[in-house]
């Protein structure tokens, strides 16, 4: 029976394994995301198209929380933050990259 004056060590956090099958390694290419939500979730379907072609393919599909989706935002913010810092500054969007137009 435990000591009931002796403190209770925290617990040690889990260490994460992620799994990666071969075919996801290798990653598709996106260049467009289309982005819907509702009250309890987000779509992002990440695509591919060609310029000045009308058809763009889906290449993935990642249906999230909300809660998610702000956690992406903060450290994608902060990654792109650090790429800046050593690749250089992107310039600044069009108006029309700034409204979600891909042509």
């Amino acid at each position: 029976m435990a000591d009931p004056q002796q403190p209770v060590p925290p617990a040690q956090p889990t260490k994460l394994q992620i799994k990666l099958d071969e075919p996801i390694a290798h990653g598709v290419y996106a260049n467009m995301v289309l982005i819907h939500s509702n009250d309890s979730e987000f779509t992002l379907d990440f695509c591919h198209i060609h310029p000045h072609q009308p058809l763009a393919s889906v290449r993935a599909r990642v249906i999230t929380s909300p809660r998610h989706v702000k956690r992406f935002l903060r450290i994608l913010t902060q990654q792109l933050d650090r790429w800046e810092k050593m690749h250089g500054e992107i310039g600044q969007l069009t108006p029309g990259e700034a409204e979600g137009s891909y042509h």
